[in-house]
């Protein structure tokens, strides 16, 4: 069996629709960096083979992945699930790439990296004025095509920071404490393994502490995507609720109000 580096091997075209699980790793230091797996992807392409590829080097640096091979089911996948980033590879077969932008961005703020086969200075401008974050030009290597996502993933993080109010660095509810800055949680001795958007609801509940939030502002305030359905938060809520071992008649960190939204208090 190969054990081929899959970040190696060169990619020149851009099926099986698959869900990778990310491998289970906690934040990765690259140099004086920190890398942050488990962020939720979604690839674009409609060639089974390029898309295997994709996918693997991918979920080898732990994202998790879901895959599509045309831009209208690219579409539907953006306004009904929580993702972190978009990878499109162009063209589709069904629409225009400027279109396929034009239509994500119609609904969501979620980061889109563009993968081409042009290299034209006006097609690049075009897909990056269309809503495209970032363009990659094929042939390109699966080290680039991580690098890039981490790269748009890491900016779209500090526009979410810059454009909340100031905060501190941390907050502690009870025995829960939260480090905005290392994005690390830990419950008593217990550290939280939380995927990015986990972290990020996490925190804003914190944030807000004793205050019911309504479903709709988080997706508008912590994701930027207020008109994707807000069911996807419960996915999200039920993983918290399971990873701060709430169940049965324990004391709850987070309460739901009915109908009005959700709540974080100090459990007595």
């Amino acid at each position: 069996m190969s054990t081929a580096d899959p970040t190696a091997t060169r990619i020149t075209g851009m099926g099986d629709g698959r869900e990778r699980q990310p491998n289970q790793k906690l934040p990765k230091k690259n140099g004086s960096e920190t890398v942050y797996p488990h962020a939720s992807v979604l690839v674009v392409e409609d060639d089974a083979t390029v898309r295997a590829h994709l996918l693997e080097v991918l979920t080898s640096h732990g994202h998790a992945v879901r895959s599509v091979g045309d831009g209208f089911s690219a579409f539907r996948e953006v306004s009904r699930a929580g993702l972190d980033a978009v990878v499109l590879d162009l063209p589709l077969p069904d629409i225009d790439g400027g279109d396929a932008l034009r239509m994500i961005r119609s609904i969501s703020q979620v980061p889109v990296l563009v993968a081409t086969a042009c290299d034209e200075d006006e097609e690049i401008v075009n897909l990056l004025n269309a809503g495209a974050d970032d363009c990659l030009v094929k042939p390109f290597s699966g080290g680039q095509l991580a690098a890039r996502l981490g790269a748009v993933l890491r900016r779209a993080q500090l526009s979410r920071s810059a454009a909340g109010p100031e905060s501190a660095a941390s907050v502690a509810v009870g025995d829960l404490q939260i480090d905005r800055l290392a994005r690390t949680a830990s419950l008593g001795e217990l550290e939280l393994r939380l995927t990015r958007r986990e972290f990020d609801l996490l925190w804003f509940l914190a944030q807000h502490a004793g205050q019911v939030v309504s479903k709709r502002r988080i997706l508008t305030e912590v994701w930027r995507e207020p008109y994707i359905d807000d069911q996807t938060i419960d996915v999200h809520l039920c993983a918290l609720r399971r990873k701060l071992g709430e169940r049965g008649t324990r004391p709850h960190y987070l309460q739901t109000v009915r109908g009005v939204g959700i709540k974080m208090v100090a459990p007595r």
